[in-house]
């Protein structure tokens, strides 16, 4: 995970700044896994966050508060019991681990002074909130570990606390030696980057294949393909990066494919060239913008679970009968030879003995001798009407089977956009419009005490660097409305090319655009499209008055003769979206 040993440093180092000789004013426990604390600071408020959840644990500074349940849970009883209105003298991480150590003074029940520590443990599934006494026993805990639970560890109420197992062999990165980096990496029959990070405390697989990156070295290469001057320039970049640490030299930023966030790191994330970085002043804003958002599309993309196994299924059906279809087809290839032997038969056939099994004659389309299988129960015309008859129905096949073809076509075709539709989705509201569309089209029976939904949904705005309005459909009925009740005739129509995608329209204003504006229309339409993940799309555009609609087609498709093409990649990064 991104939160590594590195990040929980960096949040260290912030965490000592603001919060040191604070003192708690007020606790609460607004979920079953995660604390909010009220710190009065020596230059005014702030509030904590702690949050031991198995998918996104983390610790932050924050201005956001939240809603407490009426009665407090028992573990924020004790909390209050206990470190209410305490100071906290000491905020340390135990050898670059994912821990963090809250030491606390307070005025015990007889007035006198003693010490807590609350511990947080930041370990994915395995995260927790521990509080222990000053010799380090265990007086409560967020999360109670069993024994029967883990044969590990036990967290209860009594247990003397220990950290978390890690691997024997892992050795603190700042104070690991070359000699020893050489010997415990480099020799690990793996590849480098997972030598890395399975070797040294608080090595992310992210950051090892940032460090690799820096080094211009292969992570995926083993270890062993490294020679004595590729150890030594990745040791080398590996002690940059223990200076910064050192000397809290950190740099928060997230990047961000489009508008969704990829990856955090309190270093310069070098790997990752393509994508749009966003630089903070502090690690905590990064963790609550970065978790906030990535809460945002995991909530999206939970919410429309049922919707994507509705289109799914349709999906896949349909290519099992378009397949079937293609296969049918193909049968009735043999129908012109049908009809040809009916012709040769009623030629030739005058001169055939009865009984005949078969006919030699010449096909006069191909100036090429033949030979008919007859059936010699049947005299000549008796056998070019059985050919004509096959012909015949072949020919039906084929003219029902055509249509069949292109109608299953369309359909899949329309899933597919729809499919996309719900890539681009970023509110429950955009799903609204999605299952409305999947209602109207009987992918989904809308119930008797179903109203029809409300749209609030609309399509994205952005405006080009040289201040023209751009606009991006989310889905298929914006598209529609986009292209013919919002767009004019010399608006300019941009689409991926041969894909499912957003239509985006370019308000002209009459004007002759400039390149530029045309090259980020294009962006948006490549990122707005199937071929997101693609290093070039070809787009296809056109002025908004050459597109037309065809008869009874679905929202959003369109039919044109005459386009421009261009090629781009599917990069937004750099492009104004307005809110």
């Amino acid at each position: 995970m991104a939160l590594d040993g590195f990040v929980i440093s960096n949040l260290v180092n912030e965490l000592n700044k603001v919060l040191l000789n604070g003192r708690i004013s007020k606790i609460a426990q607004p979920e079953s896994d995660e604390l909010l604390f009220t710190i009065k600071g020596r230059e005014g408020q702030y509030r904590l966050a702690l949050s031991a959840s198995a998918s996104l644990p983390f610790v932050y500074l924050t201005e956001q508060n939240k809603q407490s349940p009426l009665t407090a849970p028992n573990f924020c009883m004790v909390l209050r019991k206990h470190i209410a209105n305490g100071r906290i003298i000491r905020i340390y991480q135990p050898d670059m681990e994912r821990v963090i150590h809250f030491e606390i003074e307070h005025l015990n029940e007889m007035g006198d002074l003693c010490t807590k520590t609350l511990i947080i443990e930041l370990m994915g599934k395995h995260s927790n909130i521990i509080f222990c006494n000053s010799e380090g026993i265990i007086i409560d805990s967020i999360k109670r570990v069993s024994s029967m639970m883990s044969s590990l560890r036990e967290v209860l109420p009594g247990k003397e606390y220990h950290l978390p197992a890690t691997q024997e062999d892992k050795k603190n990165p700042l104070t690991i030696s070359e000699k020893e980096f050489t010997e415990i990496v480099l020799k690990k029959p793996l590849s480098i980057t997972k030598a890395i990070y399975s070797s040294l405390t608080g090595f992310s697989p992210l950051l090892a294949s940032e460090l690799c990156h820096r080094a211009s070295i292969d992570g995926d290469m083993s270890t062993d393909s490294l020679n004595e001057d590729g150890k030594k320039h990745l040791y080398n970049h590996f002690m940059w990066i223990m200076e910064d640490t050192v000397s809290a030299s950190f740099h928060p930023n997230i990047v961000y494919n489009g508008k969704e966030p990829v990856d955090f790191s309190c270093f310069e994330l070098t790997q990752f060239l393509d994508y749009s970085v966003q630089r903070f002043d502090s690690i905590s804003m990064v963790l609550e913008q970065f978790y906030a958002s990535k809460n945002q599309f995991t909530r999206i993309r939970q919410k429309s679970v049922d919707l994507r196994k509705i289109v799914g299924t349709a999906l896949e059906r349909n290519r099992k009968k378009y397949q079937l279809q293609e296969k049918q087809l193909k049968d009735t290839e043999k129908r012109e030879k049908y009809k040809v032997y009916g012709e040769l038969i009623h030629t030739y056939g005058y001169g055939l003995e009865e009984g005949a099994e078969k006919l030699e004659a010449l096909n006069y389309y191909t100036n090429e001798m033949v030979t008919i299988p007859l059936d010699n129960q049947l005299n000549a015309m008796e056998n070019a009407k059985k050919y004509f008859d096959k012909y015949n129905k072949l020919k039906r096949t084929y003219e029902a089977l055509s249509t069949l073809i292109e109608e299953t076509k369309t359909e899949i075709a329309h899933l597919e956009s729809i499919a996309a539709s719900m890539d681009i989705a970023q509110t429950e509201d955009d799903l609204v419009q999605i299952k409305e569309e999947l209602i109207e089209f009987g992918y989904i029976k809308r119930k008797k005490t179903d109203k029809k939904a409300k749209i609030k949904s609309k399509p994205f705005h952005y405006v080009s660097s040289d201040g023209y309005d751009i606009y991006v459909g989310k889905n298929n009925y914006q598209n529609d409305e986009l292209t013919f009740k919002f767009a004019t005739g010399n608006d300019w129509w941009f689409h991926a090319k041969g894909m499912p995608g957003s239509h985006v329209i370019v308000k002209s204003n009459n004007e002759e655009l400039p390149d530029r504006t045309f090259e980020e229309a294009g962006m948006l339409a490549a990122y707005y499209s199937s071929g997101r993940d693609n290093d070039k799309v070809e787009i296809d555009y056109l002025q908004k008055k050459n597109i037309k609609k065809p008869n009874k087609a679905a929202p959003g498709f369109v039919v044109y003769y005459t386009n421009y093409s261009l090629t781009i990649s599917p990069n937004i990064s750099g492009l104004k979206q307005v809110e």
